[in-house]
């Protein structure tokens, strides 16, 4: 089965087709799609964003679309950045939004957190979504390479002593907010193509 992914990001597109691999869902990218657009993220849940994303898509394809939004939540910060994570500072790159929560952090020694992701789909049937999260700490500084975004940051509880940008792509996957999210996808998706 196709899905097409309302998503502009690299990276989770690649994400998401490995975790997807061996499922029988072929994931499409705007681009695949002729579109050369933003969906926009004008909610205030990662559940409404995902949904209006989805729907924004749909509208202009008419064929089946998933979308996800994620974010981290960080408890001393009442959940901020949440669905502002991707825009969390006002140059809203990886760099500047990883400092700014460094800097908001700075001396505080509660530093648990969790990444949140939600997929939805819609155009096969009534919407449906699926969510995952992984708990974990907000380290005092970055390390690794791998992943993206605030992984050079997140201690996962599953893996002591590691950042998620320490993990392998099948690390990673196993235990990631995105990972969980998207693992539910073929069973979600049963009963309606």
């Amino acid at each position: 089965m196709k899905l097409l992914f309302a998503t502009n990001n690299a990276h989770k597109v690649a994400e998401v087709r490995q975790i997807l691999s061996g499922s029988g869902i072929e994931v499409l990218t705007l681009s695949d799609a002729g579109l050369d657009l933003d969906p926009p993220e004008t909610g205030t849940t990662f559940e409404a964003n995902a949904l209006q994303k989805a729907h924004f898509v749909h509208a202009r394809v008419g064929i089946p679309v998933m979308a996800d939004d994620s974010g981290i939540e960080v408890d001393a910060l009442d959940g901020a950045p949440g669905v502002h994570s991707k825009r969390f500072s006002p140059q809203a790159t990886a760099e500047s939004n990883n400092r700014l929560l460094l800097e908001k952090l700075k001396g505080r020694t509660d530093r648990g957190a969790r990444f949140r992701c939600v997929l939805a789909v819609v155009g096969l049937g009534p919407d449906a979504t699926v969510s995952g999260s992984c708990e974990g700490q907000i380290a005092r500084s970055q390390s690794g390479t791998g992943g993206f975004g605030y992984d050079p940051l997140f201690l996962p509880e599953e893996v002591p002593g590691r950042s998620m940008a320490e993990l392998s792509a099948d690390e990673k996957n196993a235990i990631s907010h995105r990972g969980r999210a998207f693992a539910e996808l073929p069973d979600l998706l049963q009963g309606r193509t």
